[in-house]
């Protein structure tokens, strides 16, 4: 059973793990995510597992796993890098626009 980390809580007030199925395997996932939302994540995975056994023709499910993981590793850092690379670009964006409004309040003064 996969666990994910838990605030305290009573023991009585625990939720019934989640049963997913993730490359032919079914896993159950205790935690305080949303049920909806753990199915989700576990498609993903299973998709993304499929998608490169597919591909690499790996019929190796501990090799699946580790490409996938990798995979997704890769569009979580790309998405960082390019919500970075906007942060920066709108950064610039209201720097100039403050320098023009400042530009504007010396002149009207």
């Amino acid at each position: 059973m996969l666990t994910f980390p838990l605030a305290e809580k009573p023991a009585h007030s625990m939720p019934s793990p989640t049963r997913v199925q993730i490359y032919g395997q079914s896993y159950s996932i205790a935690g305080d995510l949303d049920p909806a939302y753990v199915q989700k994540l576990a498609a993903y995975v299973d998709e993304k597992m499929r998608a490169i056994s597919d591909a690499t023709s790996t019929v190796d499910t501990q090799k699946a796993a580790v490409l996938a993981a990798l995979a997704i590793a890769d569009e979580l850092h790309s998405g960082l890098r390019e919500r970075g690379e906007q942060a920066e670009l709108l950064r610039e964006q209201a720097e100039r626009c403050l320098t023009l409004v400042e530009r504007a309040l010396k002149q009207t003064a």
